[in-house]
């Protein structure tokens, strides 16, 4: 029995060469993206638990569509609750109705594709003049950056700054403090703007705004103007493959730079909805504002001053909530890994005599880390030995001893060596809380937040792409010295001519 062998590239020969149905499978494309949107909203709405957004907010829980959801405006269900803001329950938009419409617009477009599939051979790729199937790519650019400039200017204007819209999600510098409202453009750059954290959230629509209004203009220009030969032959304008390598570098230098604004934590993924990254803790960032909010109270109030800590912020200084501590393959949310947070035990303070000890901070990549106990000047005053025969530090030889402020510990003084090394142990991860174990199905291990798999994820993607836009441009550049044809007999098939080409025997 004779095997028939099907290329893999076959079915992207027929794609290449047929306008009909390049438009069908970028209409599928499309609907799959849409309704794996749709099922992945609904799948998070079906396990996520909304009673707790401040121990167990959505970024802790392994939610991966809903931050981005949010953070266009939608923060309420169907279901009466909300991401810890007070809204109307006759809001058009929620998860739910996201979801819905999301699955819906991907059956439309999938029904869509199929019709383009059959019906490929349409007038409207028929030239007029020529009577042949002919496509005006440099006209069909300029029509697609239309629509998206148009798109882009109608988000900034319409859903930003409120004119249509509800917004964008807003936050603090520390992310406590985070609601959804309009913004208004940035008409210029000040000391002032750049340094209030709302005021940067204005870059966002004047962006937005200036791009798409100004790439009108240039989608026009594309529309009713034509390239000279040259820079036509020189382009590969005529072939649609050096169509689809431009594509693909406008796709991942687009994923490049959103990697980058997720991991670094810029102002479009806010910390409330995507959590900390590696660079709050790596810089103390946290830590740093708790400690001026402390010494900013009184001293008539100074035992109270921890307990006026946001609880949010505690959470944000604990390095279990750093996307870097918790390696990528790992499957299940960060919960999994250390539990449920239930109670924030308070902030221990050391002391040896009359002065005050800080642990110092594990390092994020560190599995293990020495505990070890320093003043304010920096110097190692107590730690926990690896080898206690040889100890001069140790805590039981230092008399350490510990206290708590604020927290379910707030007042509580422990003198007792095994006690103050346990906490001392746990003071490395920073704020110290109690986890529910058995619920979450806990195993130890730290799991990344939804930050560090997209950041991963599309990295990985952007480096596909660019070896797919190096593939495609050199078919497209020098597809004569790949054939071993004529820039002359090429022209006989470009796309959509379907003249026959004849070769000479000898040449092959």
């Amino acid at each position: 029995m004779n095997k028939i062998r099907l290329p893999w590239f076959r079915v992207h020969i027929v794609v290449l060469n047929d306008p009909g149905r390049l438009i069908s499978v970028h209409i599928v494309h499309t609907g799959l993206v849409a309704g794996w949107s749709g099922v992945m909203t609904l799948y998070e709405l079906v396990i996520f638990d909304p009673t707790d957004p401040v121990y167990n907010p959505l970024w802790r829980q392994g939610c991966y569509v809903m931050p981005f959801i949010s953070r266009i405006g939608v923060v309420s269900s169907l279901y009466n609750w909300s991401l810890g803001i007070e809204l109307s329950s006759r809001a058009l938009w929620t998860y739910e109705t996201v979801s819905a419409s999301h699955i819906l617009l991907s059956g439309l477009l999938i029904l869509a594709s199929f019709w383009h599939w059959a019906y490929w051979d349409l007038d409207v790729f028929v030239s007029s003049l020529s009577g042949k199937c002919l496509l005006d790519l440099n006209k069909i650019f300029g029509i697609h950056l239309f629509l998206s400039s148009l798109l882009c200017f109608g988000f900034g204007y319409g859903h930003l700054t409120g004119f249509l819209g509800p917004g964008v999600w807003t936050e603090d510098s520390v992310g406590i403090l985070g609601s959804v409202r309009f913004v208004k453009p940035v008409y210029s750059l000040t000391f002032a703007t750049l340094t209030s954290p709302f005021c940067l959230y204005g870059l966002l629509s004047s962006h937005h705004c200036s791009a798409g209004f100004s790439s009108l203009f240039i989608g026009f220009w594309h529309i009713g103007s034509r390239p000279g030969p040259l820079l036509y032959k020189l382009n590969k304008m005529g072939n649609i493959e050096s169509v689809l390598s431009t594509s693909i570098s406008a796709v991942f230098f687009a994923a490049f730079v959103n990697s980058a604004l997720v991991w670094y934590a810029g102002i479009s993924s806010p910390i409330e909805l995507f959590g900390p990254s590696r660079y709050h803790w790596d810089n103390g960032y946290f830590s740093q504002d708790i400690e001026r909010r402390v010494k900013s109270v009184s001293s008539i109030f100074l035992n109270k001053a921890w307990e006026q800590v946001p609880d949010k912020l505690t959470l944000f200084d604990y390095i279990g909530s750093n996307p870097s501590k918790g390696g990528l393959f790992r499957s299940g949310p960060m919960l999994k890994g250390d539990g449920i947070v239930q109670n924030w035990l308070g902030h221990p303070l050391f002391e040896m005599g009359t002065s005050s000890l800080a642990v110092r901070r594990s390092v994020a990549f560190f599995e293990t880390f020495p505990v070890q106990l320093i003043d304010v000047s920096g110097t190692l005053r107590a730690d926990i030995p690896f080898r206690r025969a040889e100890s001069l530090n140790s805590i039981e030889q230092k008399g350490v001893v510990l206290y708590f402020e604020g927290g379910i510990l707030g007042g509580t003084e422990y003198s007792t060596p095994s006690l103050v090394k346990n906490y001392a142990r746990k003071a490395q991860f920073g704020e110290i809380f109690t986890f529910d174990f058995k619920t979450s199905g806990a195993d130890g291990v730290f799991r990344t937040s939804p930050r560090g798999w997209y950041s991963f994820s599309h990295v990985t993607f952007a480096f596909l792409f660019w070896f797919g836009h190096l593939f495609h441009a050199q078919r497209a550049l020098f597809r004569d010295l790949q054939t071993g044809l004529t820039i002359e007999s090429l022209c006989q098939v470009e796309l959509c001519t379907y003249e026959e080409l004849h070769v000479n025997a000898s040449f092959l």
